[in-house]
């Protein structure tokens, strides 16, 4: 496996990777909250969109499957949970069929060292209590938690920071 960066021509692959493991979730959420969220993941425009304002990494099989992604959004680019001057981390993913294996963390990783080349001070993210294997990530790799934010697809959500 190696890791790369991600562009529109992987688009194709990003939106498959985003549906087959999201798609896990479904179990966890009442159907209307899943049926939001699933609309997301199904949808070219999302990845259209983090492709646009992104650094999008990847891991690659030998075959050339992608099975880990994830965006990191440099700074300047605010939203309600983010402040401009706050690079973040989102969607995270990696393939059921290679968990376990340290891609996210290898992701995660890339992405700090990304941002610290690129002087930015701040890495963040949100996740939620269905996400409880990349909450120890995080917080092995530094993260603190910032503060618990308001529901999300009737989940909890906590805003988590690194100072850089």
């Amino acid at each position: 496996m190696h890791y790369r960066k991600g562009s529109i021509a992987d688009l194709q692959q990003l939106l498959r990777l985003g549906i087959e493991a999201w798609s896990g979730f479904e179990k966890d959420m009442a159907a209307a909250d899943w049926q939001r969220l699933s609309g997301s993941i199904h949808s070219e425009q999302t990845y259209r969109e983090l492709l646009s304002v992104s650094e999008c990494l990847v891991c690659v099989t030998g075959e050339g499957r992608i099975v880990g992604m994830v965006f990191l959004v440099p700074q300047g680019n605010p939203t309600d949970l983010y402040p401009s001057d706050w690079s973040y981390i989102r969607f995270l993913t990696v393939s059921p069929d290679f968990g376990g294996r340290g891609i996210g963390r290898k992701l995660t990783e890339d992405c700090i060292a990304w941002a610290r080349r690129n002087g930015e001070t701040v890495v963040a993210l949100h996740t939620s209590e269905m996400m409880s294997n990349a909450r120890r990530l995080y917080e092995h790799l530094g993260f603190s938690i910032v503060r618990e934010i308001e529901q999300r697809l009737g989940k909890r959500y906590w805003l988590y920071k690194l100072e850089l």
